[in-house]
C-alpha cells in the first residue's frame, strides 16, 4: 500500500540517494511501473482497472507540477550549504526535508486510491495480504538473515556503493568511517522488522473496514506514529551516527570529490526542472 501511493517519488529518491544516471527515463516511464507494482498486490478489472490507471495518471501529474519544484529546490539548497560548509544542522535539515516530501506525496497517493480500496473484496483483500506476506519474507531473507557481523559488513559495503556514486573512489581513511558507523550504529533490522507489519495490520484493518477514504491518508502521511519506544530511540540513535558520518565523510572530501558531488547535485536540479517543466 504504501509502496503504491509514493512509488514515483521512491523512484525519484532511489535515483537522488543512489546515484541513478537515468533519472528522466525512470521518472517518465514511472506510471508503468506503478501499474505493474499496484498488479502484484491485487488484480483490478474492468471500470476498477480504468479508474486506477486516471488515478496513477493524476498522482504523476500533480507530483510534477508541485512536488519536482520542490525537489528541485531542496537541490539547489543542499548545492549551496555544501559550498558553505556543512554543520550538522544542514544534515537533519536534509534529512527531515525528504521525510516531507515522502509524506506529502503518501498522503495524495492513498487520497486517490482510497476510493478504489473501499471497494476491494474480501478475495482481493486476501490477495494484498498474501502478497505482502510474500514481502515480508523478501524482507527477512535481504535484511534479518544471516548473523550480525555479516549484516553490519553489508551496511558497509551498501554506503559505501552509494557514496562512491556520489563522490567517486573514497580513499581508505573515508572508508574506515564508514566501517566505523556501520560497526557500532544500532541494528534496527528486526525492530524495523515489526514496525512495517505494524503498519501493514492497520493499512489491512482500514481497506478490510472499508475506511480507506477517511483514514487511510492520514494513517501512511504519518507512518511513523505508535511506533515501539525501543524502536524510536534507536532509529535517533541511528540516524545520529548515520548524519555524523556523512558529515565526517563530506569534510574529508578532495578536491576532485567535491567537484564531482557538485556536478551530480547540478544533474539533478537540471533533470527536476525539466520534468517540472514538461
Amino acid at each position: 500500500m504504501r509502496a503504491k501511493a509514493g512509488i514515483i517519488l521512491v523512484l525519484l529518491l532511489g535515483a537522488l540517494l543512489g546515484g541513478c544516471s537515468s533519472l528522466r527515463l525512470a521518472y517518465d516511464n514511472a506510471d508503468t511501473y506503478a501499474r505493474w507494482r499496484i498488479d502484484s498486490y491485487v488484480t483490478l478489472q474492468g471500470e476498477d482497472a480504468d479508474a486506477l490507471d486516471e488515478k496513477i495518471d493524476e498522482f504523476h501529474a500533480w507530483h510534477r507540477r508541485y512536488e519536482l519544484p520542490k525537489l528541485a529546490g531542496l537541490a539547489k539548497q543542499a548545492s549551496q550549504r555544501l559550498d558553505a560548509g556543512l554543520s550538522p544542522a544542514d544534515m537533519v535539515w536534509g534529512y527531515d526535508s525528504l521525510r516531507a516530501r515522502v509524506s506529502a506525496s503518501l498522503r495524495k497517493g492513498a487520497e486517490l486510491v482510497a476510493p478504489l480500496l473501499d471497494r476491494l473484496t474480501p478475495e482481493q483483500v486476501a490477495q494484498m495480504e498474501r502478497r505482502v506476506a510474500e514481502e515480508n519474507r523478501k524482507f527477512y531473507r535481504d535484511n534479518l538473515r544471516g548473523a550480525e557481523r555479516e549484516r553490519r559488513e553489508k551496511r558497509a559495503k551498501i554506503v559505501v556503493d552509494r557514496l562512491e556514486d556520489w563522490v567517486g573512489k573514497l580513499s581508505q581513511a573515508q572508508v574506515d568511517r564508514v566501517r566505523e558507523y556501520a560497526e557500532h550504529a544500532p541494528m534496527t533490522d528486526e525492530l524495523r522488522d515489526r514496525d512495517r507489519k505494524r503498519l501493514q495490520r492497520d493499512v489491512i484493518a482500514i481497506v478490510r473496514a472499508r475506511e480507506a477514504v477517511t483514514r487511510l491518508p492520514e494513517r501512511l502521511a504519518h507512518w511513523d506514529r505508535g511506533r515501539e519506544p525501543a524502536y524510536v530511540e534507536q532509529l535517533d540513535a541511528w540516524r545520529r551516527q548515520y548524519l555524523a558520518m556523512l558529515l565526517d565523510v563530506e569534510r574529508s572530501l578532495t578536491r576532485e570529490q567535491r567537484a564531482r558531488l557538485q556536478r551530480n547535485l547540478r544533474r539533478y536540479i537540471e533533470d527536476f526542472e525539466a520534468l517540472a517543466a514538461q
